[in-house]
C-alpha cells in the first residue's frame, strides 16, 4: 500500500480517567469516520499532566499495559474500527514505572510497549521524579500501512531517536506529545522550535511526521496544541493552532517518500565511521 491516512488528535483534559477516554474515543472516532487507519491521541491522556508537580500520590495511576483502563479501552476501540492506536500510559513494571507507549493493531491486539528514552527534568516537567529512562530502546512496528517509528515528547528533540528509528525501517514518526508554557520563563516560547525540530526530522530523514498535543490549561502551565501532520519535504498537510479540538486527518504517501528519500542520498552518504563521537559521553 502507499497512501496512508494518519490521524493527530488534539484536545484538552480532565483529571478523571473515564471522561479522558470518553473524550478521545470521540475523535478517534472521527478521524476513522475520515477514513484515518493510524490514530495517534497525545502523551499521557489518562489525565492531567501530573508531571508538574513531584507528588508520591501519582504513582497510584501506574499500571501494566495489560491492566491499565486508557490501554484496555483503545484496545477494544482498535479492534472496533479496525484502526492502529499508538496509546501513550503510565506503566508500571514491578518496582519500575515508565512513561510508555503501548502499540495496538487493528485487531485490537498489543504488538508491544516503548518506554520513553529521554526524561526531561525541569520546572513543570518533572519526569524524572516519576520515570525510570526506557529500557526498550528505539522500536519500530511493521503494519498493514507501512512501518512505524513512534517517539514519546522529549524524546522528539533528539535527532539520533529519529534517525535511529529511520535505520529500522520507519516509513512514518509520530510524536505523542504534553508540551506548553515554561513556568520559569514566561516569555520563551517552545511550540516554535518544538515544531521546528520535528520538522527538521521530516526534511533530514525524508519520512513523515505526526505530532499530537493536548491543549488546555492545567495548574499554571497552559498547554499550547499545535499538532501538525507533515510530509517527507517537511511541508505541512494539516495543521492545528493553540486552541483547537478536532482530529487532523492527512494522507501520506510512503511509496513516494521512499522514492524521495533515495534521491536525496542522505542515507547513501552516511559515514558511521565518523559518528563514533555521538556514542561517548560529554
Amino acid at each position: 500500500m502507499s497512501e496512508t491516512k494518519v490521524a493527530a488528535l488534539q484536545l484538552p483534559f480532565t483529571d478523571c480517567v473515564d471522561d479522558n477516554i470518553d473524550a478521545v474515543s470521540a475523535l478517534v472516532r472521527e478521524a476513522a469516520g475520515k477514513g484515518a487507519q493510524i490514530i495517534l491521541p497525545p502523551e499521557l491522556f489518562e489525565g492531567h499532566y501530573f508531571c508538574r508537580t513531584q507528588d508520591e500520590g501519582h504513582f497510584a495511576r501506574a499500571l501494566p499495559a495489560g491492566e491499565h483502563p486508557v490501554v484496555l479501552a483503545m484496545q477494544r476501540l482498535a479492534r472496533e474500527l479496525g484502526v492502529y492506536i499508538p496509546t501513550s500510559f503510565f506503566e508500571s513494571d514491578g518496582h519500575h514505572h515508565y512513561n510508555s507507549l503501548a502499540m495496538i493493531d487493528d485487531e485490537g491486539a498489543l504488538m508491544g510497549v516503548y518506554r520513553k528514552s529521554h526524561i526531561p527534568d525541569g520546572p513543570g516537567y518533572s519526569e524524572k521524579f516519576y520515570f525510570r529512562p526506557g529500557n526498550t530502546g528505539f522500536k519500530v512496528w511493521k503494519t498493514k500501512y507501512g512501518t512505524l517509528g513512534v517517539g514519546i515528547c522529549w524524546d522528539q528533540w533528539y535527532p539520533e531517536a529519529a534517525r535511529a528509528m529511520m535505520l529500522m525501517g520507519a516509513d512514518i514518526l509520530l510524536y505523542p506529545t504534553a508540551i506548553g508554557t515554561e513556568p520559569h520563563d514566561p516569555g520563551l516560547d517552545t511550540s516554535r522550535l518544538w515544531r521546528r525540530a520535528m520538522i527538521g526530522h521530516a526534511v533530514s530523514n525524508v519520512v513523515p511526521v505526526v505530532a499530537a498535543n493536548r491543549i488546555g490549561t492545567e495548574g499554571d502551565q497552559r498547554f499550547y496544541g499545535h499538532s501538525f501532520i507533515a510530509d517527507e519535504r517537511g511541508d505541512m498537510l494539516a495543521e492545528f493552532g493553540a486552541e483547537e479540538t478536532g482530529a487532523l486527518v492527512a494522507t501520506v504517501d510512503i511509496v513516494q517518500a521512499k522514492k524521495h528519500r533515495a534521491a536525496f542520498g542522505f542515507f547513501r552518504d552516511r559515514r558511521p565511521e565518523l559518528y563514533g563521537r555521538l556514542t561517548q559521553d560529554i
